[in-house]
């Protein structure tokens, strides 16, 4: 059985199927990731957004174990890259080898080569190297030597990095942070997760014992799913606008991408899903503006010596910006004009 090439047609999946199969997914991940509902989440709706995640935060508080529980909970194919500053472009995207016996060059692909790619602080290799996953990550192909060599579908890249501060990194190139889809954090643990987390990893590692709950099939038929949910005009006016509004605060040298727009509508499909919905909510933007525009944005020399974030300004221009409403009627699901559900709909 040949493994299905980027975009090949799979079915949607009901109401019931979709929430079973995602549900699984996540409470999969949440054995290993104590306390950590939202940010698992957020995950999965990358995934199924056909996004790649960025996880940032101090070392030790789980960035690669939710990296890695993502990949073991799908029965995929799964490649780890340790980012070192000697690690070279071709041990990502794969070399060209001369093979004595044919007398021809043959390609040894690298560790993109796979349905999900962990990579490991992805900011102690050198700019060179990071750069080696732009083309993978926007087009799911690789050129080496002249020939393109397509990638696997579904295709994701789960990296984790350092703070920036810490020593021995370096800053993500600006194209290679605008791929990313989201960047969350992980944030320390409650005490009562500390605790549970500390019951759990007593005498052993969770991790070993996680077992896939889907395989790549059933993650590309959530993708389709996801894909269908409807967003209406004023809710693709709203993403818009707030993408806009990035681009011309006073605080911001470089604004969020029309890429950024995209991938903010796709990843709100997927929480609407997620949510039981089969249209868009002004909300489901609201909710994913920071971890969504935040990384992309390069505030001006004066907004960082006031020590402005980038995540407080998307935060103001989301509460400053007009959310659209109707009050005769439910404005963001226009197909019949009325809100409906799943449920509703008999699906």
């Amino acid at each position: 059985m040949t493994t299905p090439t980027w975009g090949e047609p799979a079915g949607p999946l009901t109401n019931a199927e979709f929430r079973t199969a995602a549900q699984a997914i996540m409470a999969n991940i949440e054995q290993v990731i104590e306390g950590k509902s939202a940010t698992v989440r957020l995950a999965v709706a990358v995934l199924l957004a056909e996004g790649h995640l960025l996880i940032e935060d101090v070392p030790g508080v789980g960035k690669t174990k939710l990296a890695k529980a993502l990949a073991r909970s799908i029965d995929c194919s799964v490649r780890r890259i340790q980012f070192t500053p000697d690690l070279l472009p071709s041990d990502v995207t794969g070399v060209s080898v001369y093979n004595q016996e044919t007398r021809d060059f043959e390609f040894k692909p690298g560790a993109v080569f796979a349905n999900l790619v962990v990579g490991d602080e992805i900011n102690r290799a050198s700019p060179k190297t990071q750069s080696a996953l732009l083309e993978c990550m926007e087009e799911r192909q690789v050129t080496v030597d002249g020939t393109t060599y397509e990638l696997q579908s579904p295709f994701m890249v789960v990296a984790t990095q350092n703070p920036m501060e810490m020593e021995g990194t370096y800053p993500l190139p600006e194209a290679q942070r605008d791929r990313f889809t989201a960047r969350i954090a992980m944030g320390y643990p409650d005490p009562r997760a500390e605790l549970a987390m500390l019951n759990a990893y007593g005498d052993h590692d969770p991790l070993n014992d996680l077992r896939s709950v889907a395989d790549a099939a059933m993650v590309r038929r959530l993708i389709d799913t996801a894909r269908a949910v409807h967003a209406a005009d004023a809710v693709q006016q709203y993403a818009i606008a707030l993408v806009t509004a990035t681009r011309e605060a006073p605080e911001i040298r470089l604004g969020a991408s029309p890429r950024s727009t995209l991938q903010l509508l796709r990843t709100a499909k997927a929480v609407a899903a997620l949510e039981g919905r089969d249209y868009v909510l002004p909300d489901d933007l609201q909710a994913l503006a920071v971890p969504v525009l935040a990384h992309r944005l390069i505030p001006t020399a004066d907004a960082q010596l006031n020590r402005r974030t980038t995540d407080a300004i998307v935060s103001e221009i989301v509460h400053r910006l007009p959310v659209p409403h109707d009050r005769n009627r439910n404005p963001y699901d226009t197909r019949d004009g009325r809100a409906t559900t799943y449920e509703s709909r008999g699906r």
